[in-house]
């Protein structure tokens, strides 16, 4: 009995660190539906784009004699991923803000494609391994073994989310862009810049899908496909926590990280993938709105 419950404590410590990574690409899914209105199907291809640049620039680094830690390549990777998102809203979002959003969602979907297929014909196909954050190995917290690329994960997880509410809810820059998604075209009118907020969410969406393209790039690996599996994590995180709920993403990612985790323990993955998408057809029977639904005068 005893195993039983130390093994399910394992399965449930796992599912916290997977669940951490989904929280992050989850609460980038957010915060540029929030700021447009528009789903942006490519989220999960910028993680892996954050990957392949995690892996470029420490490769780079290496011939240039300069050794830096996992730690001091994530701002880098973010940093350039920003860039990425700048680029990003010019081409998926900028082209088409006047028109109905399943423009942009289809931009935003060939968009994903092209990156997909970029990767594919510069990288290959097979596998890559990027830097790892904090080392490898296990850690023994008592009778819990947790690998320290998990421990990272977790850590950068929470570190990132709280400085994005902070973001959001405590500067200039949130309090504008909260106002230019709830209403831009009022913001217009007072003179906020709303396409240049608007670029900003891209970019600091980006700069989270780098994030966890370094964290997942080295205990997982990268491949051109992988961004496919996370926006649809992501998506059935939103969808559960509450669309437009940042605290609805992130407690959705967990519950999500933690079900898979815990039903592919005992069974298989196969199944708890089946049975997750169960799950997400009850809430939205019992719940469509969400565990956390956000009032619609509040959704920022």
């Amino acid at each position: 009995m005893a195993a039983d419950l130390l093994g399910l404590a394992q399965l449930l410590l796992n599912g916290l660190a997977l669940g951490a990574a989904y929280a992050l690409v989850a609460l980038g899914f957010v915060l540029i539906l929030n700021a447009t209105g528009a789903v942006n199907f490519a989220q999960g291809d910028l993680v892996m784009l954050g990957g392949y640049v995690a892996i470029a620039l420490s490769r780079w680094l290496d011939l240039a004699g300069i050794d830096l830690s996992g730690p001091a390549l994530l701002p880098l990777v973010m940093l350039a991923m920003a860039g990425c998102g700048l680029l990003f809203s010019a081409l998926a979002w900028r082209p088409f803000r006047s028109r109905p959003p399943i423009f942009g969602l289809l931009a935003t979907v060939a968009l994903g494609l092209v990156l997909q297929e970029a990767m594919n014909a510069l990288e290959g196909a097979a596998p890559r391994a990027g830097p790892t954050l904090v080392g490898t190995g296990d850690l023994r917290i008592g009778p819990f073994g947790l690998s320290r690329s998990a421990l990272g994960i977790m850590a950068a997880a929470l570190v990132i989310g709280l400085a994005q509410a902070w973001l959001l809810g405590h500067t200039q820059f949130g309090r504008r862009l909260r106002a230019s998604a709830q209403d831009p075209v009022t913001a217009r009118a007072l003179g906020l810049p709303v396409d240049r907020l608007i670029a900003g969410s891209f970019a600091l969406a980006a700069a989270l899908a780098g994030a966890v393209g370094l964290l997942l790039s080295g205990p997982y690996f990268v491949t051109p496909s992988m961004g496919n599996d996370l926006i649809l994590r992501a998506y059935i995180a939103v969808t559960i926590g509450g669309w437009g709920s940042l605290k609805g993403a992130v407690a959705g990612a967990l519950l999500i990280a933690l079900f898979e985790s815990v039903v592919a323990g005992y069974t298989s993955s196969v199944a708890a993938t089946a049975a997750l998408y169960g799950v997400v057809l009850l809430v939205l029977a019992v719940r469509p709105a969400g565990l956390f639904p956000e009032p619609l005068g509040r959704r920022a």
